[in-house]
């Protein structure tokens, strides 16, 4: 974070983002004041909270896809909520809680991944001794190891010279090894250790993928179970009840065989699970969680009616009031232990067609200080929305026919009448954004995507008149465009 002033942030989003220069500004500054509070003293630090942000525009210009890069940007744990699904307590649905608890299982998932990719060479390394111990296993000595003496021969060193004869009436010498046998098990091992190094070697490189060998495996772990806690309803596994529960449940190990190449990788995965630290990585995953997460709250207009009625409508203001602790900050109990909200950069959006920010109930008002407003998109920003992104569309769809051996070219003036197509259609019915490139695009595509198979090799020019010639007839047509495009 250090290297990543606003102004970088914001050239990073328009990478993936045409347009809301105002929306990137204001989540480019509220990442970097996150750097900033690091900074200061101690007595400061916890005194600085976060400013929420409240995005305000329409669907499909790029509300959730500036909180999801931003978040990638900065490596911080992030979900995405929807507020309609959470209800009152009392009423049926999930508890605002949970979405704290979904939080902190991304981070663990992204700690867990971080540290695995650390340790995954040795987790190979220890990998392939497994399956050499499998293809060839070592030897039992004939003599025992160093160290490993039966009982007598303990009682004979510690208490002999007390009787001043071996116990069992053997004498001294009859233990001692036989240099001959000796020197044939040096040989014998020395032999073994160059066919392991051998087999080592050639699993290594791959010249034994394709051998079948039997091996051990933890069994899958079965589907979650629903679970109601003290804090609501939960997802649990059987980990968390292993975890719970201790030794008295047993992991299940089941015999598979399969190829030395899945063994490598079954191995692996296990062997790099045993060499993480899950303390460790509870307590990382809880740090990121306070100082990092993000949680972006999507339509939250939809809960912004005060109607005092009845039906669905009942729950919308007692929504916000459940809402409001966890913005506030809180302490929410989760299975990983106590989660400090006060820190969490908390994005709501919503489209604020029928009620607006004000009818949010002030304290809610109160706790979204930013607020910022995404414009539509003109015919011009869908234009650059096709071809300018490291994502566009233009490159996707080409991409996917390419695979099939298709090649597929657009000319300057198909794009801009496929942008002009998806504007009309925006204006005339709903505007759902840069969404209707993707329903133009597949409906355009249609009979390419559908044929590319069995045209390999083939390329094809997409100019205007084919736009015109697949799309005008519908796009013309209110009625028919409605339900179509």
């Amino acid at each position: 974070m250090s290297e990543l002033t606003p102004s970088q942030i914001v050239a990073e989003l328009d990478r993936y983002i045409v347009g809301q220069e105002q929306a990137k500004r204001a989540v480019a500054i509220a990442l970097r004041n996150r750097y900033r509070r690091r900074l200061l003293p101690d007595d400061l630090r916890d005194e600085v909270i976060p400013k929420n942000i409240l995005m305000i525009g329409p669907t499909g210009v790029g509300k959730t896809e500036i909180a999801r890069r931003l978040a990638h940007l900065a490596n911080a744990p992030f979900i995405k909520v929807e507020a309609t699904k959470f209800t009152e307590v009392g009423y049926v649905g999930r508890d605002v809680d949970s979405m704290v608890r979904d939080l902190v299982q991304v981070a663990v998932r992204m700690v867990e991944t971080e540290r695995t990719a650390l340790v995954q060479a040795e987790a190979e390394e220890r990998a392939v001794e497994r399956i050499v111990d499998l293809m060839h296993p070592r030897r039992r000595s004939r003599r025992r190891s160093e160290g490993e003496v039966d009982t007598a021969e303990a009682f004979r060193r510690q208490f002999g010279a007390l009787f001043g004869a071996h116990p069992l009436g053997e004498t001294a010498g009859a233990s001692e090894p036989d240099e001959e046998s000796t020197e044939t098990e040096r040989e014998q091992r020395a032999r073994e250790e160059r066919i392991r190094a051998r087999l080592r070697e050639r699993i290594r490189s791959g010249l034994c993928d394709e051998e079948r060998v039997e091996i051990e495996v933890e069994t899958s772990q079965t589907p979650f179970l629903q679970v109601f806690s003290p804090q609501g309803m939960e997802e649990m596994g059987v980990s968390d009840l292993q975890s719970a529960f201790g030794n008295l449940m047993n992991r299940g190990k089941k015999t598979r065989t399969c190829t030395v190449r899945e063994a490598r990788q079954v191995l692996a995965q296990e062997e790099a699970k045993a060499l993480v630290d899950h303390d460790a990585v509870v307590r990382e995953a809880i740090e990121r969680t306070e100082q990092n997460g993000i949680i972006f709250v999507d339509e939250i207009d939809k809960i912004a009616g005060r109607e005092g009625g009845h039906g669905p409508d009942v729950s919308r203001e007692g929504v916000q009031r459940d809402l409001l602790p966890i913005i506030e900050g809180s302490t929410v109990a989760t299975k990983y232990g106590p989660v400090r909200t006060n820190h969490i950069l908390f994005i709501a959006a919503g489209a604020f067609h029928v009620s607006k920010p004000s009818d949010l109930i002030p304290e809610m008002q109160g706790r979204l200080p930013i607020r910022v407003s995404l414009e539509s998109l003109t015919e011009a920003d869908l234009r650059r929305i096709l071809t300018e992104p490291q994502n566009a569309l233009v490159r996707q769809y080409r991409a996917l026919l390419a695979a099939d051996g298709l090649e597929v070219t657009f000319t300057e003036e198909a794009i801009d009448e496929i942008s002009r197509i998806a504007a009309m259609v925006n204006s005339r019915s709903e505007n759902i954004g840069a969404r209707r490139l993707h329903t133009v695009l597949e409906r355009l595509l249609e009979d390419l995507s559908f044929g590319a198979p069995d045209m390999a090799e083939a390329t094809v020019v997409i100019d205007r008149d084919y736009v015109r010639s697949r799309l005008e007839g519908i796009a013309g047509d209110d009625d028919l465009s409605r339900y179509i495009l």
